[in-house]
């Protein structure tokens, strides 16, 4: 039994450790990434040898309660080889920009005619032409020779008026007479009818910027590279983003796994490819006999055969496109069914992880879809285990008292915590992010099972996009589960606090208030996602660049394919709602004034004059508007969050609580 106050101890040697160390060290050195991942394996490791001889081995043979402590137990084993395996990938990093500035330097120094010829997919199904169009005229305007590019939209949905936009922009339109394989077969489709040396997907809603191929190419300098990858960045709020209110001051849910973890695994050599924002070796991939159609995630199962047959991925990390987030919880739940279901797949298949040849044993691991099959059942277990001791007692562990639990439990907490705060240090919050996971846990954790049990049951299906997804739904099934857990716990608590209806009499139950009151916070916020905001299709961009309205020069601050919102002074006059916009490389522009706004305080740059704020609306059409597209989505702008705001997060978080959002801008 540990003293009380030596209990902190272990605690306070783990801040004092990352105060001294890493938070004085550069996340992005591997040496610093190998010492503190290696720290933290080391609680970790200490923690699961108390757990398993002082807290499972000594518990009796009781009936029930026992097999309940092991099953606890598992679980938890489940999630320490998660986490063993997550610092291992996290202890190293690389960034290719400067290998990708020195390869691009000789690539490029040959003349236009001795460069390879390049194939744009853009495979497409059902989306509309205001998502097709930015992708396809982004794809034209690629800053490179244009006798060496081709422009393929590869239609599944065999649509007329998709051939005739096509027609009309200089991209080759192909479809076929069946959808057999989806995307897959789709792509399959392409290389029978192109010839490039190398060809870059892009799903129907991402936008390449004008330099994508100028920073990727140069890798396959190297003949050993297949594909190299690039991150997905987005140009409209996901849905978590949007029903939390955190639209301009929490990142989107794919930038942990894309600014962070796939760094990492690229320094390990396990990159893999993402389907879109990529580009392939030709030669590689006829060499895998084209585009596998065994799962429904082709793009992680092309990167398993190249490295049956001996290519490596690479991953660029820079921002070279930008596409649509799922727009709605449909579309999200669709996107990471899929995700999960076609990780699984490669478990039976013949060029999975486990069957495929050529894989060293480390690669084997690492493209085991652990995280798919561990963190949801961990996390339904984090929400189960109070409720059972507060309903049954159904202790979850041999419980001596509360401080052998902060002894050997709160350093792993809080080493985990720290660590992630200090790798990710814009990218998590322990509450908001465990209540992003636990909200996808009611709907994937059943994806998880039954893809067990029937890895190719379902179907490949397409994630809905564009017009059309701007209304306001409800997740009833999610809120559900969501506000069921909230109930029995806090009934459970309720039912303890009466001696004649109390479950509960020992030390445990200190711990048990503590979790519970934790996991109702995390549920709480959790629920909030249930309740879908309607927003914007067309997504506005910050700039601050000079205008004309009407004679009158202001600031452009917001601008989008159908709107522009300009800072002017307040003295400014105008004759009726028609203006005229003027903006550079465009020209003169015909908008409706719709709206006025001003915020309160606001100066100008001179310090000397408040503003108006001009909301104008106009209908851009044809070449004007493929300018437009060009300028707003091939690079020169973002909407990435460069950091968190922390109290701004909570003081969101409570507002949408009681059902009002305050924006950040």
């Amino acid at each position: 039994m540990v003293q009380p106050l030596l209990a902190l101890v272990p605690t306070l040697l783990v801040v004092a450790f990352f105060l001294l160390g890493p938070f004085n060290w550069s996340r992005h050195q591997t040496w610093a990434r190998a010492i503190t991942c290696a720290f933290v394996a080391a609680v970790a490791l200490r923690y699961t040898v108390w757990r398993f001889t002082e807290t499972v081995l000594p518990y009796p043979n009781d009936g029930a309660n026992f097999y309940w402590v092991w099953v606890v137990f598992v679980v938890e084993i489940l999630a320490f080889t998660e986490v063993v395996l997550f610092l291992i990938l996290m202890s190293r990093y690389v960034d290719r920009s400067a290998e990708a500035d020195r390869l691009g330097q000789a690539f490029f120094a040959r003349r236009d005619s001795e460069l390879p010829t390049v194939d744009v997919f853009i495979p497409t199904y059902n989306e509309p032409l205001d998502v097709l169009e930015r992708t396809i005229v982004g794809a034209l305007a690629l800053d490179y020779p244009k006798d060496k590019l081709k422009v393929y939209v590869l239609d599944d949905g065999r649509r007329g008026w998709l051939e005739t936009f096509c027609e009309g922009r200089g991209a080759i339109h192909v479809t076929r007479t069946d959808n057999a394989h989806a995307k897959a077969g789709n792509m399959n489709n392409g290389l029978r009818v192109s010839s490039g040396d190398f060809i870059a997907v892009f799903d129907a809603d991402f936008v390449p910027y004008s330099s994508f191929l100028r920073r990727t190419l140069p890798f396959f300098s190297d003949e050993t590279i297949g594909i190299v990858q690039t991150p997905q960045h987005f140009f409209n709020v996901d849905p978590v983003q949007s029903n939390l209110g955190l639209e301009n001051i929490w990142p989107d849910e794919q930038r942990l796994f894309f600014d962070e973890i796939a760094p990492s695994r690229d320094g390990w050599n396990v990159s893999f490819c993402c389907g879109s924002c990529s580009i392939a070796r030709r030669k590689a991939v006829d060499a895998i006999g084209g585009f596998p159609t065994e799962s429904i995630t082709e793009d992680l199962l092309t990167t398993l055969s190249m490295l049956n047959r001996g290519y490596k991925t690479r991953y660029l990390n820079e921002r070279l496109s930008m596409g649509l987030a799922a727009e709605n919880l449909t579309g999200y739940f669709v996107q990471r069914e899929r995700w999960c279901q076609g990780g699984i797949q490669t478990l039976y298949l013949h060029n999975g992880p486990l069957r495929g040849p050529g894989l060293s044993l480390f690669q084997r691991i690492m493209f085991l879809p652990m995280s798919w099959l561990v963190q949801y059942l961990v996390r339904f277990i984090i929400l189960l285990v109070p409720v059972a001791y507060l309903w049954f007692g159904a202790l979850p562990l041999y419980f001596t008292d509360v401080a052998d639990y902060v002894s050997n439990q709160v350093p792993v907490l809080a080493a985990y915590f720290l660590l992630m705060l200090w790798i990710t240090p814009t990218r998590y919050l322990p509450v908001v992010s465990s209540a992003v996971g636990t909200f996808s846990t009611f709907r994937m954790l059943p994806t998880v099972l039954s893809s067990l049990v029937r890895p190719f049951g379902k179907p490949f299906k397409v994630t809905p996009k564009g017009s059309g997804n701007e209304e306001s739904a409800f997740d009833a099934y999610t809120f559900t589960w969501i506000a069921g857990f909230i109930i029995v716990t806090a009934l459970g608590l309720l039912i303890n606090i009466v001696p004649e209806t109390a479950q509960t009499n020992g030390s445990f139950s200190t711990i048990a208030v503590l979790w519970s009151g934790i996991n109702i916070v995390v549920l709480v916020i959790a629920s909030l996602i249930c309740f879908e905001k309607p927003r914007r299709l067309l997504q506005a961009f910050r700039l601050d660049e000079a205008v004309d309205v009407d004679g009158t020069g202001g600031r452009l601050v917001s601008l989008s394919l159908d709107k522009a919102v300009v800072a002017v002074p307040t003295k400014a006059r105008f004759k009726s709602t028609r203006v005229i916009l003027k903006l550079e490389g465009f020209a003169p522009l015909g908008a409706e004034l719709k709206q006025v706004t001003q915020r309160r305080g606001d100066i100008t740059r001179s310090g000397d004059e408040r503003r108006y704020y001009l909301h104008l609306h106009f209908d851009l059409r044809g070449f004007e508007r493929d300018k437009m597209i060009i300028k707003l989505y091939t690079g020169r702008y973002s909407r990435d969050i460069p950091d968190i705001d922390k109290v701004a997060v909570s003081m969101n978080l409570l507002l949408r609580a009681f059902g009002r959002t305050r924006t950040a801008s």
